[in-house]
């Protein structure tokens, strides 16, 4: 995983058990074949292919509110 994508990422998602989170769910769906959200002229791993998605943004997310905890 390179650095300067790992640090642009977490400007975007500053919480880094959230941005762990966004980042596994996002290289399981590439695994499966989804299409990157990025062009790269380079060989990217999956994992910094979500970064770079975040910090581009390209991926968003949403927090659970107390209402929608409590419902599950």
């Amino acid at each position: 995983m390179r650095d300067d994508y790992l640090r642009s990422a977490l400007q975007v998602v500053d919480d880094p058990t959230i941005l762990v989170n966004i980042v596994s769910r996002r290289v399981k769906q590439l695994k499966r074949g989804n299409r990157p959200l990025v062009v790269s002229l380079e060989k990217l791993s999956a994992e910094d292919t979500a970064l770079r998605e975040i910090s581009e943004g390209k991926i968003s997310y949403e927090l659970a509110t107390p209402e929608e905890i409590a419902r599950h």
